[in-house]
């Protein structure tokens, strides 16, 4: 996986993963199960190929998700990401900031989008610190400076799954 590429296909990264080590048992015994289709809503995408697993010692199933695809959800985190700049920084309302998805009949509600921006930042008043924090943000990406963890380097199209790493204000 190497987002810092802006031709990186998270869905594709994820395609053809699977794991060989069981949480459970601990043992190298997960073997392919099959695959499934899961919704993943953004600009380039609306349904992702995910592989399935097996272990065979203790019979449980595991899902292998692509790290852009959170288990749960019908949009990817680069949606989010995108809705998270629309509102905070382009000034968008609610219903302006959805974004931009292949499929547009598939367009989040306002209350998702709050509920997005509320697992980031759940201050009293709302938002207050994730605002100034987004601008700080803007200013430091708009000064060509870059910052990586692991294999994820920070963008606006990661803005949201880094968000969840480094800065999870649930006050």
């Amino acid at each position: 996986m190497d987002s810092c590429n802006p031709a990186f296909d998270w869905a594709a990264d994820g395609k053809e993963q699977i794991l060989r080590r069981c949480p459970k048992c601990l043992c190298d015994s997960i073997i392919g199960h099959g695959r499934r289709r899961k919704q993943a809503h953004d600009e380039n995408r609306d349904w992702i190929e995910i592989r399935r697993g097996t272990c065979k010692l203790c019979k449980l199933t595991f899902t292998f998700l692509p790290v852009f695809s959170p288990p749960y959800t019908h949009y990817s985190l680069m949606a989010r990401s995108q809705a998270l700049r629309r509102y905070f920084l382009e000034h968008r309302s609610l219903e302006n900031a959805a974004p931009s998805l292949k499929d547009p009949d598939r367009t989040p509600d306002p209350s998702t989008l709050r509920r997005w921006f509320r697992s980031l930042d759940s201050s009293q008043p709302a938002f207050s610190f994730l605002r100034p924090t987004l601008r700080a943000i803007a200013d430091w990406l708009a000064r060509g400076e870059q910052l990586q963890c692991g294999l994820l380097c920070l963008s606006w199209p990661t803005l949201f799954p880094f968000l969840q790493i480094f800065w999870p204000l649930r006050l």
